[in-house]
């Protein structure tokens, strides 16, 4: 007799029976964009629409996201919408920076994310995380772990790629992170419309001083370490000493610098964090996945000391992880534009078309994906892997811009569970039920309070 148990089922919008009127569309995506895909969103391959905007073609399609993607890139730049978001913030970091400023970045920092620097990051990334858990030890009462996975990751961050070396505390960090998401993370009603750039946009005035917070910090940061260049005091060879480095006439401009800095400080430990909190309370509903990863966890720390080998030696850890990024993408809209007529089978894809592929729709699309709406992490247990298609699952994106971070991305997450794990066990209260919103990443509404308990 099969006794395994039903998967548990994460909260989630349900999808929509019926599309939105106009004036109802612009309160969601305002409000959270995840409650606007109805069901075609979740069955179909693409769907093409006349939206606000102009043409607007949502694709969930493996073949036409490889097309857009990978094949035909070079035919879509980024989208208006996102960049209006996502410029006011990042300016010219890598996220956002298109043609010769996008390759001067990546080519600048492409040498930090080779795969034997990230490995030289596993024992920093150890230590960070063994320092941290020490508060769990005399924890009293519930914990916002959304809230802890932020500043954990932030440590982290500092740590490796700055030395350790970032102006500010981190308790005001992530006040302001959620600040700024809140307010210049959403989509403003007067984008959506088109409205003229000069009309003064509510969600910038409100994340005002955030921004502020965060250009002051990077300034700060930089004068730090440019101090002790001017000087020749050994400096660090790390990220930043790199991208200061790279400043020059053939180089980053200081600007570009200071925005990749911002770029990394505020967006680049934040999609793994939000992760770890799902994936904490998926695994606190599933306590027979959580038992053996613990198992799993027990027997590698117990035999390998080096933490470069544990995302290997992981499958299990690894696969709820992978999971938890499939229902909850960090990342859940990847937005193009079509720069000039294109076609892909029997879809005409007119010049100014706005693409929209959803990692959200994507990781949940029925047609993709069994059981879409659980929590199942055999999905990525190694001997099921080869089923899942390489454009069905984008938690880091894909083609020319996927993400620079993914491996050290992994690694930390990784480290970070067999730390957390091996010592504390973390469970959701009856009244935990985290809600799911759109705020450049995928956040938990109202955060995730859990108790935490030694084992």
């Amino acid at each position: 007799m099969d006794t395994k148990p039903s998967p548990f089922v994460p909260p989630a919008p349900k999808p929509r029976s019926s599309p939105p009127s106009a004036l109802q569309m612009i309160r969601i995506v305002y409000r959270n964009p995840l409650e606007l895909w109805g069901e075609p969103s979740y069955n179909e391959p693409w769907i093409s629409v006349n939206g606000i905007g102009g043409p607007l073609l949502i694709v969930n399609d493996p073949g036409l996201i490889r097309h857009v993607l990978i094949d035909n890139a070079r035919n879509y730049k980024m989208a208006r919408v996102r960049q209006k978001i996502l410029r006011p913030i990042l300016r010219d970091g890598l996220l956002t920076a298109e043609g010769e400023v996008w390759k001067r970045s990546r080519k600048a920092m492409a040498p930090v994310f080779t795969p034997r620097h990230i490995a030289g990051f596993a024992q920093p990334m150890l230590k960070r995380s063994q320092a941290f858990v020490e508060k769990y030890e005399n924890a009293n009462g519930p914990v916002d772990v959304s809230r802890d996975m932020t500043l954990l990751t932030f440590d982290i961050l500092a740590e490796t790629l700055f030395s350790g070396e970032v102006a500010g505390e981190p308790g005001s960090f992530a006040h302001q992170v959620d600040r700024l998401f809140e307010t210049m993370g959403r989509v403003d009603p007067l984008d959506l419309l088109g409205a003229p750039d000069w009309l003064p946009r509510i969600t910038r005035l409100l994340g005002r001083n955030s921004l502020a917070f965060f250009r002051d910090i990077v300034a700060r940061t930089m004068e730090m370490r440019r101090g002790k260049m001017e000087q020749g005091t050994d400096v660090p060879e790390d990220f930043l000493t790199l991208l200061m480095r790279a400043e020059g006439p053939e180089g980053l401009k200081r600007a570009e610098i200071e925005d990749n800095i911002i770029t990394f400080i505020g967006a680049g430990h934040e999609t793994t964090a939000r992760a770890l909190g799902w994936m904490l309370y998926c695994l606190s509903q599933a306590p027979w996945e959580r038992e053996r990863i613990e198992a799993e966890i027990d027997r590698v720390l117990a035999t390998e000391p080096d933490p470069v080998k544990w995302t290997d030696a992981m499958p299990l850890t690894r696969a709820a992880f992978e999971e938890a990024l499939r229902l909850y993408p960090p990342a859940p809209s990847i937005n193009r534009e079509a720069v000039e007529d294109d076609i892909y089978k029997d879809q005409k894809i007119p010049k100014g078309t706005q693409v929209l592929v959803m990692p959200w729709t994507v990781h949940r699309h029925r047609k993709l994906w069994p059981q879409p709406e659980a929590f199942m992490p055999e999905r990525f247990h190694p001997e099921n892997r080869d089923r899942i298609d390489r454009f069905q699952y984008l938690p880091f994106g894909a083609g020319p811009r996927v993400c620079i971070g993914a491996s050290f991305a992994m690694q930390e997450a990784i480290i970070a569970l067999a730390v957390l794990f091996s010592r504390f066990r973390f469970d959701a209260l009856p009244e935990t039920r985290p809600w799911p919103v759109q705020k450049l990443t995928t956040q938990p509404e109202g955060g995730i309070p859990m108790t935490v308990s030694r084992r």
